[in-house]
């Protein structure tokens, strides 16, 4: 470490990550109790302070491997948040990312050993510092990115059924869409392979399972939903 900046005054650095998984139809985030002053108790996303020997995303990475134990997960960075009293102990400025993982990748044990919970989007309760509006503001962010980028495939199993899409379409957008012209766009989409598989669990009359094919969708520059 050097001596300079001496005369100005330090502000510790943090990262906070939000992770969204899919489940039973709904949207839902990681949450859990925090465990620390100040704010002991509280709802609260999971995060920690920015090392020296790290940048923004290695930090998050971490946070993220910590609470997980997942690699190569998609993960945005959504902003960062600053707010003078933000933080009741110190002056702390939190970058905020947003991850999208699949609810059946995520370890019982991890869960359990960290104590956190999937939450619906919808039922968030009041959360430490400004955590409820980075959520909100990750939420908008999905909701841009899913008309261009096909991000709703990090959070559904390798195969899935159309009803399962349309769920995550509407749970990300918190609105129905229209049945017969989604499923009308989505067919048009050479990289949503249809399968010979049929799936009988989620549907009494048996429903074709689809994959997504991510070489053909990078040949498809047009892609908007």
């Amino acid at each position: 470490m050097t001596s300079f900046y001496k005369e100005h005054q330090k502000i510790f650095l943090s990262v906070d990550c939000i992770i969204f998984g899919f489940e039973e139809n709904k949207l839902k985030v990681l949450i859990g109790k925090r465990k620390m002053d100040p704010g002991r108790g509280e709802w609260s996303l999971y995060g920690g302070f920015v090392r020296n020997d790290e940048s923004l995303d290695e930090a998050a990475d971490r946070t993220l491997y910590e609470l997980t134990g997942l690699r190569n997960v998609y993960m945005r960075q959504v902003g960062a948040f600053g707010s003078i009293n933000r933080d009741p102990g110190e002056r702390v400025v939190s970058v905020a990312y947003y991850a999208l993982i699949n609810v059946t990748d995520y370890n019982d044990k991890l869960q359990a050993e960290h104590q956190v919970e999937w939450v619906d989007v919808n039922d968030i309760p009041t959360m430490f510092s400004d955590h409820n509006d980075m959520i909100r503001r990750a939420r908008k962010l999905m909701q841009q990115k899913i008309k261009t980028e096909p991000i709703s495939f990090q959070l559904l199993p390798s195969l899935f059924t159309l009803t399962q899409l349309q769920r995550l379409y509407e749970a990300v957008n918190g609105e129905e869409v229209d049945k017969r012209n989604f499923r009308k766009r989505i067919k048009e989409m050479e990289f949503i392979e249809r399968t010979d598989l049929i799936d009988k669990q989620l549907s009494k009359r048996g429903a074709s399972l689809y994959r997504f094919n991510k070489k053909m969708f990078e040949k498809d520059a047009t892609f908007k939903l």
